[in-house]
This record gives structure tokens, sequence and C-alpha cells, in this order.
């Protein structure tokens, strides 16, 4: 698939009808967009969720932590919510879209018809297909409800296993352990999120959650779960080594719910395809968040963008762009992760061909990696630095040189650069 899509005619007047499936942060964020852009016509908005549109972030953080509600995730009140005038289809399922009709079919059989349709599905936890899972029934963590079944498991005096070692089995893993929970983090690689970060950031993540008492056990695959009499459960290793707890919890990625772009023809690769005005190969048809894959100029290469601010900013570009506003969504990657206490965060895709000059040092617990191409910052990552962090997007977004001599000298202040 190229990059480019066959243009749109402007519109002489606005869509007949908008259809936006799935009612996450990025279907919410859309259907807001649509309004404040003066839209007036008529928006469906279909989730396959009980609750308004909400962020996903806090559910392995404050609310599995007991320290916030499922209320406090919603993207806006319930009256302004009310005031989007939207016709809020909760509980439903998309099972088709008939491109040629334009229509959504649900599972109830009620067909939505549509001018323009934004895919928000975003996507589900990834499971381990072992022997012992239909007994033993894993958690995960995606939804609400999810977070509300596993809270009770990470009391005081229970123990959990946590399979997969990237960012939310260990924010699982350090909210377990601040609760009280014994924990041991199973992770298949030779280091904590080695797909993400590099062997430096992955050896400050194990020693953060070792000093906290959780165990990590690296290079370790799982070849069974099993239960026991007394009801606890068994994660059982492929080095034959046991361990029993009382909860196990998988974190071991998500899948992309693109199966209905899939089925009507839309174009994908691990997700669906989209251009920089978030169309999909139906021109009709636009894609946000999780399930949403597009060429991103930062990592030189597609990418499908699982964070909360992708799931914000591109929700608000598909609305502007189903209502043929213009349009160049082409973002720089941001993610962070909170854990005990530590923030670490991430911008860019650092690529092998990157000079690294480092700011700070790990003992002080604040430092900062930066990844240059030539003297221009293309990437920079780093635990409670979100200052330096701060300004080095600026320098990255506005392509300006740095002296690498001052960039890696703490005494100079990231502002002067």
């Amino acid at each position: 698939m190229t990059a480019e899509r066959p243009e749109v005619a402007a519109a002489a007047c606005p869509p007949a009808s908008i259809v936006i499936v799935g009612a996450g942060q990025a279907g919410g964020w859309a259907a807001q967009t649509l309004r404040k852009e003066g839209y007036a016509g008529p928006i469906v908005l279909v989730g396959d969720e009980l609750h308004p549109p909400h962020e996903r972030p806090p559910l392995s953080k404050a609310v599995l932590a007991g320290t916030a509600s499922a209320d406090s995730l919603r993207l806006m009140p319930q009256q302004a919510f009310d005031a989007l005038d939207l016709d809020w289809r909760c509980g439903a399922q998309a099972q088709r879209i008939d491109r040629q009709a334009r229509q959504v079919l649900l599972a109830d059989g009620l067909a939505l018809p549509y001018d323009r349709l934004i895919l928000c599905t975003g996507g589900r936890a990834r499971t381990l297909a072992v022997p012992g899972s239909e007994s033993v029934a894993p958690h995960t963590l995606r939804s609400i409800e999810d977070a509300q079944r596993l809270a009770p498991a990470l009391a005081p005096g229970r123990s959990v296993v946590v399979i997969g070692g990237g960012w939310i089995g260990l924010e699982v893993a350090a909210t377990a352990r601040q609760r009280g929970a014994a924990v041991t983090v199973v992770e298949t690689q030779a280091r904590l999120c080695e797909r993400s970060v590099p062997a430096e950031i992955s050896a400050y993540l194990l020693a953060l959650h070792q000093a906290q008492g959780a165990r990590v056990l690296l290079g370790a695959g799982v070849s069974a779960f099993a239960r026991h009499v007394d009801g606890r459960s068994e994660v059982r290793l492929a080095d034959g080594r046991a361990l029993a707890c009382d909860a196990i919890v998988l974190g071991v990625g998500m899948v992309p719910n693109d199966a209905l772009a899939r089925e009507a023809g839309l174009e994908c690769d691990g997700g669906v395809l989209v251009d920089a005005r978030c169309r999909t190969s139906d021109p009709h048809i636009l894609a946000a968040g999780d399930v949403a894959v597009s060429a991103n100029p930062w990592a030189g290469r597609r990418l499908r963008l699982e964070s909360w601010q992708n799931a914000q900013e591109q929700g608000i570009a598909a609305a502007r762009s189903a209502l043929d506003l213009p349009v160049d969504y082409q973002p720089l990657p941001w993610f962070w992760s909170d854990q005990y206490g530590m923030n670490l965060q991430i911008y860019g895709v650092p690529r092998p061909a990157h000079r690294v000059v480092r700011r700070g040092d790990t003992e002080s617990g604040s430092f900062a990696l930066f990844y240059l191409a030539g003297n221009v910052i293309e990437a920079a990552m780093g635990p409670n630095a979100a200052r330096d962090l701060r300004f080095a997007r600026r320098l990255m977004e506005q392509r300006k040189p740095v002296d690498a001599e001052r960039l890696a000298d703490p005494q100079t202040p990231m502002s002067r650069l």
C-alpha cells in the first residue's frame, strides 16, 4: 500500500451521517471533535463496553491500586457527554461493514448507514495457548471490568505471578507490590522491555523492581498452568520450575481488533493501514488509535502506536479528516510509564545507526539518553527526566542541531540548547 489515497472532492455539504465504531479514547475524541468543528449531523457511537468513552492508562495504576474510581476515567463529565447529542450504542457489537451500501451491521441485526465511518476498534489483550489456561483463567488487563476482577487478588499477603516483562506487566507488578502482594515477573526474553528500550534502561527497570521486593525471572518460558485442590494456581516453566500463586496475570501484549476491517476488504497489516489523513484504502472509511497502522517519519517505517497520546490525537485527526478539513497526521511517538513513583518517558524511535549521548547517571535515579543523527536529536528517553525530555521534544520537532558535549553536561540547562 502506498501512502497516497484517492482525493475526496471537497464536500458541498457536511457528511450526511457519521458512524464511529469503538467508544474508547480515540472514538470519544473523534466524537467531541466532530461537534467542536461544527458538525451538526447525526453521529452514531458504537461501543462493545458499557462505559462512556474513557482513558485506559490508570487501569494498571490508580484504579488497580484502589485510589481512583472507574468514573474518574471518563473523558468528560456526563453533562458534556450528553451535550454531544450522540446516538450512543453501548454494549453493541459491530459485526460487518457493507462498503457498497455504506452500512455497519450490528450483531442484533440493526443496519447503521454512514457517509463516513471511523474505526476506533482498539485491541484486546493477547492470551497464551498453553495447557491449563481454561481451568486457571489467567487475568488480563484491558477494561474496567478486568481491573475490578483483578484488584482483590492484589491484597496484602496474596501472591501474584505476572507473565510478561513489558509495560503492562511491570505496571501491574509495581501496583501489586505497593499494595503488599508478593510478585514474581516471568519474562521469556533476556531482559525487560527488550523490544522497546536499550539494555541500559532494561537494567534500570530490573534493579528498580528487585529493590522493591519483586522477583524477576528472565529467559523463562511458560509451559503450562495448573489448578491446585486448595484453589491456588500454578505456573509451570519450561525448565521444570513451578510457581504457586493466588493469581496469574498475563501482560504479553495486545492484538489489534482489525477483523471487521479485514473482512470488509480494507488493507491491513498488523492493524488497519491508513495514510496521513487517517484514511483507509476506502476513502469513506477512516481509522484511529490502537488499531491504526501508518508510515511514521520518526521511525522510518510503519507503526501502530499503542499510547494515550496517539489515541487522543489520531482520534481528533480522523474526525477532522472525515469533515474534509486539512489533516497531516505524522506524530512524534511519545510514551510513558509510571512504576513505584518512577516516571519513564520515551520520545521517538531509537535506531541502531543513532549516536547515543547520555545525560546524568543511573545512580541518581534520573538520567536521559539521546539518540542523534549527526547533530540532530531523533529520539530520547529516560527515567525521572521529564523536564529535560520536554526540551528535547522541542529540539526534535524543530530539527535544531545541538552540541553533543553540552547536551551531555547536566550543568548545562536544556533550555540553553
